[in-house]
């Protein structure tokens, strides 16, 4: 695209870049280093307006249009064609009486819990205090209370969208396209903000166990067991990985194939070191920190990466965990695999496997676990890799129910139709088609894991 092409934009508050640009390779930068957008137009939008602008010029030119907050969670890069970036756009307003906040599409989560906290309430964040709240939330968002309060998308109560012709609306529940946008990602336009409902919940009891490696596949048997009989109020994970021999890690660490188990409860420290005490008896841990914690700190739950870096991931949706399901994915994905994985399986069920209210369109409710397995990218031994995640996810195939496309992280033929398709039931996935019919005909806003239009 020319220079000249780009005059046709309207002025916009925000800047613009185009390849040749000072400024255009920061601009497109993302936690995701494995891949990147390389868009005609970056849009850096810093209101409303600016992203109504960029989708009005895009679908005026049959241009692709890609948005960009944080760059957790990218799953097609575009090449060619607009990318909005919203990080600019960082309006938090709280409205305590209402217990909700309305944010705007650039806020981070740790930006949201502390705002939130100075009142004495909490959003349904994920483990991770830099993913954007807007990108996590139309994902659908398993946070970290997920058993006990469900799906964040499920305590949405307002979207503001630029739609596929321009238009800025507000939708709220009952609007046809309320529960179509939450669930798919960005299939159906650019949201500028949402109104989420916050709870009143100050502190949580949660931290990490850790366990050294004979005490692996014992830690993991323990935890499989004890997740059949804990309350809802208990949500927690369980993640399985050999740490790199690299200083960045404590040296005691480093080398080791280690299972850590995450642990996150709204009860009572009381009650909640009463109910992980079978977890404990697994043997000597590595580490032990859980404790009461203001929930400013929950984030050391799960310490999630801080600096970005390359990663590709898939996942299942397990309808059950029988002994037969760990030990397959142990060897498909333990430590004996020939590329570098980490396996790790959280808890669902609760309130994640009632229907949600507003038909949002997350399906799959009798999933009781979420299978995942994350590594690094190597273009020395790509096919390895591809082999190793298709492996891992063929094992699974007796439990497996379909996939949660929050958790799937890789371009090009990891996003698929297929793919897309398995995040759904084949009923919801033709009502979304539908929808993207009549709200996205040109199938304007597809760098992602694309609903087609039929």
């Amino acid at each position: 695209m020319t220079k000249t092409a780009i005059t046709e934009l309207p002025a916009t508050t925000g800047p613009v870049f185009q390849p040749d640009d000072s400024g255009y390779d920061a601009e497109i930068a993302g936690f995701q280093t494995a891949y990147t957008h390389r868009p005609a137009v970056v849009v850096g939008a810093a209101h409303a307006e600016d992203v109504r602008a960029a989708v009005e010029y895009a679908a005026r030119h049959g241009l692709p249009v890609a948005v960009q907050n944080t760059g957790h969670g990218l799953s097609v890069a575009t090449d060619g064609g607009v990318l909005i970036t919203t990080r600019r756009m960082t309006d938090i307003r709280i409205d305590a009486d209402a217990r909700t906040a309305r944010v705007a599409a650039g806020v981070q989560a740790g930006a949201l819990i502390e705002a939130a906290a100075a009142h004495g309430l909490a959003p349904l964040n994920g483990s991770s205090l830099s993913v954007g709240v807007v990108g996590y939330t139309l994902g659908g968002g398993i946070g970290i209370l997920a058993r006990e309060f469900g799906y964040a998308a499920e305590h949405v109560r307002g979207i503001e969208i630029v739609t596929a012709d321009g238009r800025l609306r507000r939708l709220e529940p009952g609007d046809e396209l309320f529960g179509a946008v939450l669930g798919t990602g960005g299939n159906f336009g650019v949201v500028t903000a949402l109104e989420l409902a916050l709870l009143p919940i100050t502190t949580v009891y949660g931290g990490q166990l850790q366990f050294d490696t004979p005490l692996v596949a014992p830690a993991l048997e323990a935890w499989r067991l004890w997740t059949r009989d804990v309350p809802e109020q208990m949500t927690s994970a369980i993640t399985m990985m050999t740490f790199p021999d690299i200083p960045a890690f404590p040296p005691h660490l480093r080398g080791r194939y280690v299972a850590t188990i995450n642990i996150a409860f709204t009860g009572s420290a009381e009650e909640g070191e009463r109910l992980v005490a079978p977890l404990r008896a697994v043997g000597a841990r590595m580490a032990d920190d859980l404790r009461a914690m203001p929930y400013t700190e929950s984030h050391a739950i799960y310490r999630d990466p801080e600096h970005p870096h390359a990663y590709l991931a898939t996942n299942a949706l397990l309808s059950d965990l029988p002994a037969d399901a760990t030990d397959a994915f142990l060897e498909a994905a333990g430590p004996e695999s020939p590329v570098p994985v980490i396996a790790g399986l959280r808890h669902l069920g609760g309130a994640l496997g009632r229907p949600g209210p507003n038909g949002i369109a997350m399906d799959h409710r009798d999933a009781e676990y979420i299978a995942r397995v994350l590594t690094m990218p190597n273009p020395d031994n790509a096919d390895q890799i591809d082999d190793r995640l298709s492996l891992t996810l063929k094992t699974l195939q007796p439990w497996t129910l379909g996939q949660n496309l929050n958790f799937l992280y890789g371009g090009g033929d990891r996003a698929d139709e297929e793919q897309t398709r398995a995040g759904y039931s084949a009923a919801t996935y033709d009502r979304l088609a539908g929808l993207k019919a009549k709200y996205d005909p040109a199938n304007l806003f597809r760098n992602n894991r694309n609903i087609r239009p039929h």
